[in-house]
């Protein structure tokens, strides 16, 4: 796999029916290794390891509703109260982070009203903090610690 603009991390990956798997810590599985995976789970290593993230607090890939339409997030972290705290969403290292994919993430976010949003593709990524009291975000210089 690519090389990203994050730290490099040690990973379980496994090779099964010719398709390469890696382990994911929060699912408790293994899970096919594309691009887009790979992204997430170096950011969740990142978050865990260097922003001090409990993973206990994290969810990946869960189902929510938006407008009526069932929608999966790519990770959330909640906080220690349990409420939405932080929405990513992670694409593929080729694949350029635009306003559509803000837009996307901010949909998502409609169902769930978190303090943060995170996107990356593994070589750019982009924070905002929602002040709801304003309708207005502005963007991180970086990722806070948790």
């Amino acid at each position: 796999m690519e090389k990203l603009n994050l730290p490099e991390y040690d990973f379980r990956i496994k090779t099964e029916n010719g398709k390469q798997l890696i382990f994911d810590g929060i699912r408790k599985k293994f899970v096919a290794l594309t691009p887009e995976e790979w992204v997430r789970q170096n950011f969740v290593q990142f978050l865990k390891q260097e922003k001090h993230f409990p993973e206990s607090l994290m969810a990946v890939e869960k189902q929510i509703m938006v407008n009526s339409n069932p929608r999966r997030f790519d990770l959330l972290v909640y906080s220690r109260k349990g409420q939405p705290h932080l929405i990513a969403e992670f694409k593929a290292p080729g694949v350029k982070i635009t306003q559509e994919t803000f837009d996307q993430v901010v949909r998502y976010n409609m169902a769930l009203r978190v303090e943060r949003v995170l996107v990356s593709n593994g070589m750019q990524h982009f924070a905002c903090e929602i002040d709801y009291s304003t309708n207005s975000y502005s963007f991180l210089r970086e990722i806070p610690e948790f």
